[in-house]
Order: structure tokens, then sequence, then C-alpha cells
């Protein structure tokens, strides 16, 4: 192999890595900003009416915690909450976007994020660099929507 394809082959394989960053990259700020277009509605309502009263007989889970969300996002490895995770930031369906992200143990069942949010989401960036051929299946919102659907009620 001479110098110039050993350049050649370098830079290709830099610029398929380059195109996998700024794909994940660009999934993910679309997930989170949820379009381009500068009209938004949001609606926010919060009720601070709980019940007082608690049933002290009621076993907690292994996470301290009896909700079943985190008791569905135990039983998930990281590898399945990655893969749905990606696949529902394909859809941009933001009600099915956050219903994922409760069922994976992301945000709580009043829609905020758990502690363990931002290390998942540094995580998902090196979990995209390995999984590419996963985020290939699930490249199109009809295929990331079937997988979701397949996954979601595991």
């Amino acid at each position: 192999m001479n110098k110039n394809q050993k350049i050649a082959l370098g830079c290709g394989g830099a610029g398929c890595l380059g195109l996998i960053v700024v794909v994940v990259a660009g999934v993910l700020i679309y997930m989170f900003t949820g379009s381009l277009s500068t009209n938004r509605n949001y609606n926010f309502n919060s009720n601070a009416n709980r019940p007082l009263n608690r049933n002290s007989n009621t076993p907690p889970n292994e996470n301290g915690n009896a909700s079943p969300s985190s008791a569905t996002s135990s039983s998930m490895s990281d590898d399945e909450k990655h893969r749905l995770f990606q696949a529902v930031g394909m859809t941009g369906d933001t009600t099915l976007i956050t219903r994922v992200l409760k069922k994976i143990g992301m945000v709580s069942a009043d829609g905020i994020p758990t502690a363990d949010y931002a290390k998942f989401t540094k995580d998902h960036f090196s979990w995209a660099l390995k999984n590419a051929a996963f985020i290939q299946s699930v490249s199109t919102k009809e295929k990331a929507q079937a997988y979701v659907d397949e996954h979601l009620d595991d």
C-alpha cells in the first residue's frame, strides 16, 4: 500500500466517523429543541395537591422508589435503553419521547429529569458511535416508529 492509498483510507475513515457524529448530534439537537420552527407553544401545568398519607407496608424496589416506571427501567439493559432512546428521537413525536423517557427512568412521572439523565445522554454519544448499524436501521421516521411500537411495552 503506497502513501496515497494510506492517506485516502485515513480520510475516508475520518469522514465516516465525522458523519456519524454529525448525525447523532443533529438527532439530539432536534430531539431537545423539537423543531426549527420559531412558533412554539408551551403549556406547563402543575398540581401541588399531593396525598399526605402513605402506605408504609409497600416494599420499595431496589432503587428505594416504589414507582412503576423505575421498576420498568431497571428491568431494561443499558443497550435496550439506548436503542429505545435513539429510535424515539428519530420519530420526532414529543409525546412519545416523554413516554419513553419515563419508561427508561430518565424523567420522573412529573416530567422532571432524574439525576441519571445527564450521564445517560453523555454516554449515548459513545454508544451511538459503537452502534451505527442500529442507528441506520431506524433512520426513517417509519422504521423508528415501528421499533418504538414493538419495544415500548416490553
